[in-house]
């Protein structure tokens, strides 16, 4: 899902990010690159997809293209060197099925920790090879023997990379910003009823969700973007859109430009034209007349298919400002559009 860069300010005030514990001026400049300046930045850095590390999936039950998490035992390691280094790490459970771990980028003492035996959880997806289904480069960790390691209790956001940051280093950070959300109230733009209406949660339940997603939410509605949650924040980010554009036309109004209100070339124009407006064309070149009749500056785009007639309107708008004594620009695309223009008008005129 995109994010907005005009999201509306919750907190003017809020604390910089070196205010988070592990965030210095070096982790600050990177960010920065990003365009994660405050808090607000740091919650809305959605994540791009989802890990599932609640369960552990029997190695005879995995299916091919499926990202799951198993957990097994070294049963044997084998290190080549075909094209480029490589090592494969086998590793069985007690449905009696095997499944392969393969590195093509690994250090001596990675080597050194699939001794056979060893208790490994991983966590990739699952593709066929030549012995069987593979992971190839997993992310895992060697168990203790006797510890009793729980398992998570949600779904693992997984975010967009930001250079020189780790991706757990950026979970923590989100998380400790995520710690500092203000009260439901205090965050909440929306009325009460229109979130009914749409059945949409509130701003901060929005953002918990999608950040800290419990073990039951619908992970497929969240990779698919559908999401209640998601919904709502992109709702967020459409408002703050909308409500940047219309602060730009207020400050665009408050500039003064000319009234031009005389309209006998522009009479004249139409009166020569070999063919007759359309009613759409009609319209349109009505509701640019009155626009130029303000004392404000016209912002007015004109859209339509080849040959709609844009440029007869353009024209016809043009001719109001010459008549007014004031200079008008026609503007092409390309030279041989702009020759075309220049052959019609002249006839026109």
């Amino acid at each position: 899902m995109p994010k907005s860069r005009d999201a509306v300010v919750i907190d003017a005030q809020q604390p910089p990010l070196t205010a988070l514990a592990g965030v210095g001026a070096k982790v600050a400049e990177k960010l920065a690159v990003r365009g994660i300046v405050n808090l607000q930045d740091l919650w809305l850095h959605l994540p791009r997809q989802y890990e599932d590390r609640t369960t552990i999936v029997p190695l005879r039950a995995l299916v091919p293209g499926t990202a799951a998490q198993v957990e097994g035992r070294v049963e044997a390691v084998e290190r080549g060197f075909r094209y480029r280094p490589t090592l494969r790490v086998a590793i069985g459970d007690d449905s009696h099925a095997t499944l392969v771990l393969r590195f093509f980028h690994f250090r001596a003492a990675q080597v050194a920790q699939f001794q056979p035996g060893a208790r490994v959880r991983c966590y990739g997806t699952p593709r066929p090879g030549q012995h069987g289904l593979e992971i190839v480069h997993p992310s895992y960790r060697i168990l203790p023997e006797h510890a009793d390691d729980e398992l998570g209790e949600r779904l693992d956001p997984v975010y967009p990379a930001i250079e020189g940051i780790g991706p757990a280093s950026l979970r923590r950070l989100i998380g400790l910003a995520l710690d500092r959300l203000p009260d439901e109230a205090s965050l909440e733009l929306l009325p009460a009823a229109l979130r009914d209406e749409l059945r949409l949660p509130s701003l901060r339940e929005a953002l918990l969700t999608v950040h800290r997603p419990p073990a039951d939410a619908d992970i497929g509605a969240l990779l698919a973007g559908n999401h209640p949650a998601q919904r709502r924040l992109v709702l967020e980010e459409l408002l703050a859109h909308h409500l940047s554009l219309r602060r730009q036309r207020l400050a665009q109004q408050a500039h003064a430009a000319p009234v031009l209100k005389k309209t006998a070339l522009a009479r004249r124009l139409q009166a020569a034209l070999p063919f007759r407006l359309t009613g759409a064309q009609q319209r349109v070149f009505e509701q640019i007349r009155r626009d130029l009749a303000q004392p404000r500056p016209m912002l007015r785009l004109v859209q339509g298919d080849v040959g709609s007639g844009k440029t007869v309107v353009a024209a016809l708008a043009a001719m109001l400002a010459v008549d007014a004594g004031r200079q008008a620009a026609l503007m092409a695309p390309t030279e041989l559009l702009a020759e075309q223009h220049l052959n019609n008008l002249r006839a026109w005129l």
